[in-house]
């Protein structure tokens, strides 16, 4: 058995790039960050900030592309994936990403406004709705 499970909150760095595949199926991709903070030896306060590559595909990604926005809180779930690629000088690069499964946005929007029926949260309605 093995478990590959990412849970995140945190604020949007871009706003949501939105594209197609070449059959039609939506794909969203957006950076979150997240922020620690802690006192050294010296007492003296550190911060550290963690940005997250995030990808959403399907009905998920068309949700994201309507609701989120940069420096909108947000929940992710979902789960890590590394993907490979050749650099233009023939390097090996790996780029690892979540692959979000449920998101919920988090407090008021940036600007303070509140969306007029904007849903709660957003999980597919079953497995099939989900192209990978």
């Amino acid at each position: 058995m093995s478990v590959n499970k990412v849970i995140l909150i945190g604020n949007l760095g871009r706003d949501v790039e939105l594209r197609h595949t070449p059959g039609g199926t939506p794909v969203a991709k957006f950076s979150i960050a997240t922020n620690e903070a802690w006192k050294d030896k010296n007492g003296q306060k550190q911060e550290h900030t963690e940005w997250h590559n995030i990808v959403a595909w399907g009905k998920l990604a068309e949700f994201c592309s309507t609701y989120l926005t940069k420096g909108r809180q947000v929940y992710v779930e979902g789960t890590l994936r590394t993907r490979t690629y050749d650099d233009e000088k023939g390097n090996r690069r790996y780029f690892t990403e979540i692959r979000a499964q449920v998101l919920q946005p988090l407090g008021p929007k940036p600007s303070g406004e509140v969306a007029p029926g904007e849903p709660p949260d957003f999980q597919p309605e079953n497995e099939d709705d989900i192209p990978f």
